[in-house]
């Protein structure tokens, strides 16, 4: 019984840990990604790591303007976070 149980359990777990999905919109829409850091190094971030998630994401990993470390999911196109997770 509990083999059975395990099984889904193991299936989903990727799915759980998978980030936020940003946008469906076609590449051509979203903004700079040079651009985009630059805007918000202007609004105080440090950026440590910059990616592109498979959910369409533009991610950071560094500092707010706080000096908290942060790790934010943003939609490309609008620029606006998604999902934000403030570390430690």
């Amino acid at each position: 019984m509990r083999k059975v149980l395990l099984i889904p359990l193991l299936l989903a777990s990727p799915l759980a840990l998978a980030g936020p999905q940003c946008t469906t919109a076609d590449k051509s829409q979203w903004q700079d990604q040079a651009k985009f850091q630059e805007q918000l190094k202007a609004q105080g971030y440090e950026i440590s790591k910059f990616k592109v998630t498979d959910g369409n994401c533009y991610e950071i990993y560094g500092f707010d303007k706080d000096k908290r470390k942060v790790e934010i999911y943003h939609d490309p196109v609008t620029g606006k976070a998604v999902k934000t997770e403030i570390k430690g």
